[in-house]
């Protein structure tokens, strides 16, 4: 096989994954990003997205709320505030992330009525809950804005 790096991946609830991994894509809340063998150490925090994981059996998915991801030359290791595998996700599951981030964004606007910052920032992470939905084909029942 080629370079490899150990992958961890565990939540609140469960440790979800540990293998050996070609690559791993991570939502970054600064952006998109690609893992491989060697990569410059780094830390970022993540946002609601699609993980996908790349090992010698095939890509395995995984629906993230965000968390945060240390990524070395020789590891991944990936806390999610919440995680499921994406064939777990169904259309309950989904539909309850999407609420906790409406409820988050809801807050946001009775709490900061005229500082748009957090507001935006929790309807941004609200789009991309949406998204995921999207993505893995679940309507999200999109939630007024």
């Amino acid at each position: 096989m080629a370079d490899t790096l150990q992958f961890d991946l565990v939540s609140p609830e469960r440790k979800l994954a540990s293998v050996s991994v070609t690559e791993v894509r991570i939502p970054g809340t600064d952006g998109d990003l690609t893992a491989m063998a060697g990569h410059t150490p780094t830390i970022t925090t993540l946002r609601p997205g699609l993980l996908q994981v790349v090992h010698q059996g095939g890509t395995d998915d995984y629906v993230i709320s965000g968390g945060f991801a240390e990524i070395g030359p020789d590891s991944v290791s990936v806390l999610a505030e919440r995680a499921h595998p994406r064939g777990e996700v169904t259309q309950e599951i989904y539909e309850g992330m999407v609420e906790e981030f409406a409820s988050a964004h809801r807050d946001a606007q009775a709490k900061f009525e005229n500082e748009p910052g957090p507001v935006d920032d929790t309807a941004k992470l609200l789009a991309d809950m949406v998204a995921v939905g999207t993505h893995i084909g679940l309507d999200p029942k999109q939630p007024n804005f």
